[in-house]
């Protein structure tokens, strides 16, 4: 078994301690009310999508989310929330130190001996969900679980979804498709868009990611035999149809959205080994980005 295959399977007991444990970092995380801004690195970034949308659509306050290299500077929030596995990422890192004392910030990692730890002004460490795999899986979950459970929207269906992920088989045919589309609505937008990383990274698959709506404007033209759509939450009216009347193959989402991030995160494994590629070692990446300075 790869890293990664274990660490995937592990998530549904890192979810129950997160979410346990989310009460105790109450003091650390946005109240409601709070202009929020949430901001992080590849799966980071779409996370933060994800718990941004979350906030937001339950009325909890204005809540954006960013790279943190594309932070807008001139822009003002009551905190600034980072999420960074690592907790070396340079980008991560350049920011919470120009915000350091001008605004509120809080960092979620998994590590405890890094930079991290001096740059924000409090951390919340899940180093019970850190990772050996390159490709994250269970970090992100975690994180996101947690900040779920802050906002009163996680409950032990979550958990029990997720374990059906794990138990159920794949689709039949899926694992030989040549390329995928994962959509999303509202805050699974940035889970579509973390699932098709999933892919590209463990599996070098051909994967795209929209808003569910914006399929049919021009996407949907590349749909055929061999390739795959999946929606991540439920549907819009008609969409499957539409998929269907292409030849391609529609994969509905019928758990709740994270625990179906799980059965992608599979599918990467399943279509790496397929291919005969390690999913621990992604080409040309690494376990964080970390950039020389000048």
């Amino acid at each position: 078994m790869t890293h990664v295959e274990d660490e995937l399977t592990s998530q549904p007991g890192c979810w129950t301690r997160a979410a346990t444990e989310a009460a105790g970092h109450a003091h650390a995380l946005p109240a409601a009310g709070e202009r929020v801004a949430i901001v992080g690195c590849g799966t980071s970034y779409f996370m933060a999508q994800a718990v941004a949308a979350l906030r937001e659509g339950s009325g909890q306050g204005e809540t954006d989310a960013f790279a943190a290299s594309e932070f807008p500077r001139g822009r003002s929030y009551d905190r600034v929330i980072a999420l960074t596995r690592s907790g070396t990422t340079t980008e991560v890192l350049d920011l919470l130190g120009q915000l350091k004392g001008s605004t509120r910030t809080t960092a979620l990692t998994a590590d405890p001996a890094t930079p991290v730890m001096a740059a924000a002004d409090e951390v919340v460490v899940l180093d019970f969900a850190d990772e050996r795999s390159v490709v994250q899986t269970r970090f992100a979950t975690t994180a996101l679980t947690l900040l779920r459970a802050h906002l009163g929207l996680h409950t032990d269906a979550v958990v029990a979804d997720a374990r059906t992920a794990l138990a159920t088989p794949l689709p039949e045919g899926l694992v030989e498709c040549t390329q995928f589309t994962f959509l999303g609505r509202g805050w699974t937008v940035g889970l579509a868009n973390e699932a098709g990383l999933k892919m590209r990274e463990a599996s070098l698959a051909w994967t795209e990611a929209y808003p569910a709506m914006e399929y049919r404007h021009g996407p949907i033209s590349i749909t055929t035999h061999g390739t795959a759509t999946w929606m991540l939450g439920a549907a819009p009216e008609g969409l499957a149809e539409q998929v269907r009347e292409t030849g391609g193959q529609w994969v509905p989402g019928t758990l709740d959205p994270l625990a179906e991030l799980v059965r992608v995160q599979r599918l990467a494994v399943a279509v790496a080994g397929d291919r005969g590629l390690d999913p621990d070692r992604p080409r040309h990446l690494t376990r964080s980005v970390i950039l020389a300075r000048p």
